[in-house]
Formats: C-alpha cells, structure tokens, sequence
C-alpha cells in the first residue's frame, strides 16, 4: 500500500500530472514491487504564493510524499528515491535539484483499509523488500 501526494505551482504541475504518475508509480512497482493496479495519487496544484519555497528552486519544484506500511529495507527505499529523480528528470525533464522527496513509514495497524484495521487485511503482495 502507498499513498502518494505530489505537490507544485499550479500552472507547471497541472499539464504533466498524468505523465508523473506514470512515472512516480512505475518507479513505485519497481522499486517496492507493488501490483501494477495499487494506484492511489493525490495532486495538490498550488498557487505561487501559497508554495514557497527556497532560492535556487524553478518553478518545476516539486514535492513527493509517499506513506506506506513499514517494512521496506533501507536499500529499497533508496532504490525507490534512486528511481524517481531518474526517471522524472529523463521523462519530464524535471531537474533534482527542483525535486523534494520524503518516505513516510507507519505500521499497518495504523491504517484502515476496507473496513478493517491494515494489518488484519490479506495482502496480494510483500511489505517487507
């Protein structure tokens, strides 16, 4: 399970919102090897003057959450931070410097899911990588 937010200035996020997707959830399956159909993204478009941010950002600035179960080892996550500002700079030609990155990790009974506490669901798949 991965929940993802993806934050930036309105008029240079809105036009490659699908396209990142794309990129951030196939770095996602490859990386934490979830199954191709768990996508769950949240866009948050913002005003200039509702994001700030430090000098030395573009206006491409862009900012990933990601929350999932814990679990993953440390190599994977690195894989999967490795893997987005890869991808997201070859595809969209997003900078890294202008890409933030965080992992949030929980346990699964911290999450509810179906109408059941996370950890009484039967996964299709492994949370610990």
């Amino acid at each position: 399970m991965a929940q993802i937010k993806i934050y930036g200035v309105r008029e240079q996020l809105n036009p490659v919102k699908e396209q990142l997707s794309e990129v951030i959830h196939s770095c996602v399956v490859d990386a934490f090897e979830l199954p191709a159909d768990k996508k769950f993204h949240r866009f948050f478009p913002m005003n200039g003057e509702d994001f700030h941010f430090p000098d030395g950002k573009t206006d491409r600035y862009t900012v990933i959450e990601i929350s999932v179960f814990e679990g993953r080892t440390v190599e994977a996550k690195k894989h999967l931070i490795r893997l987005l500002f890869e991808r997201i700079q070859n595809t969209l030609h997003i900078a890294p410097q202008d890409v933030e990155i965080t992992i949030f990790e929980t346990p699964q009974h911290n999450w509810g899911i179906r109408g059941l506490p996370g950890d009484e669901l039967a996964l299709g798949y492994k949370v610990n990588i």
